[in-house]
């Protein structure tokens, strides 16, 4: 493991756990909780800063879903799902093969 990504991995676990227990406690104070969020997301863009520099990989950290097919699949498959769509769906008929 590269050394950047693991002192980056070490980083984001600890804004994680001080993040759940500012948020996660009994008494929150908005104050706090709004300091850890922000320590959190800092650290979690190293991360993926590093990730990204050293493997070309984007941030996992969105919201936003990245289809893991290449465009042409996709739509090549979409049209198959149409076409099948638009043929009656049912069983097949039995065809008779040549007795010998």
């Amino acid at each position: 493991m590269s050394k950047k990504i693991d002192d980056a991995r070490k980083k984001f676990s600890k804004a994680r756990k001080k993040h759940a227990e500012a948020v996660g406690g009994a008494r929150i104070t908005l104050k706090h909780a709004e300091r850890a969020a922000s320590k959190l997301q800092e650290a979690a863009i190293v991360y993926a800063t590093a990730v990204k520099t050293k493997s070309g990989l984007e941030t996992s950290f969105t919201d936003e879903k990245t289809p893991g097919l290449d465009k042409a699949t996709i739509t090549s498959l979409a049209a198959e799902r149409d076409a099948l769509s638009k043929n009656a769906t049912g069983p097949l008929p039995v065809k008779k093969t040549a007795s010998k």
